[in-house]
């Protein structure tokens, strides 16, 4: 099993990226943020999940364990393959989808392509309780916080996609009203 690759970038496809690890190019579908990671640097290390099935053997990409460590998880949800979980994961932080999964915030899901409201609903219900013990009350109080400030924004004509990228770089010790004036601000 392929755990981890350190090589370099030597093209990128619409499938991913080749990654040449002395003289031997391995095509990775991988995460944006591993991607950008592999664009214009030398040499990259990128944690690898193998999917081997009987018909085809292939290769994730990730940034960090991290997020190869929740696509794991997310595989082990029934219904949810590797292309569903690695979209999953490309789409947020894997703190910010923990934090969603505990606080039973399916509308998180729902905003990715391909993702319905009972796919999203078996990823909470399956994952909750995996996710649970690494959340610790602090970061979900702040999560709080956070689904209130992203509620007011969808209600102000934002899409799940542009209220979450506007509460990205919003300090997540704010109260709600002062996260959504900031985003608010920050937008315009």
């Amino acid at each position: 099993m392929i755990a981890r690759l350190r090589g370099t970038a030597v093209a990128r496809r619409p499938d991913g990226v080749v990654l040449d690890v002395n003289g031997v190019g391995y095509l990775v579908a991988a995460t944006p943020t591993a991607l950008r990671r592999a664009d214009g640097q030398g040499e990259v290390t990128l944690e690898i999940h193998t999917h081997v099935r009987e018909d085809t053997l292939q290769l994730y990409g990730f940034a960090d364990a991290g997020e190869r460590e929740l696509f794991e998880q997310l595989l082990s949800v029934s219904g949810i393959g590797p292309k569903v979980a690695l979209a999953i994961v490309s789409g947020s932080s894997p703190a910010d989808l923990r934090r969603a999964i505990v606080l039973e915030d399916t509308a998180r899901f729902e905003a990715i392509p391909g993702i319905g409201k009972k796919t999203a609903q078996r990823v909470v219900l399956e994952l909750k309780e995996k996710v649970a013990s690494a959340a610790d009350a602090p970061e979900a109080r702040s999560s709080d916080g956070h689904l209130v400030a992203r509620d007011a924004l969808l209600e102000l004509g934002y899409t799940m996609v542009d209220a979450e990228r506007a509460l990205a770089d919003v300090d997540p010790e704010l109260p709600a009203e002062d996260r959504v004036r900031l985003a608010l601000r920050k937008a315009a």
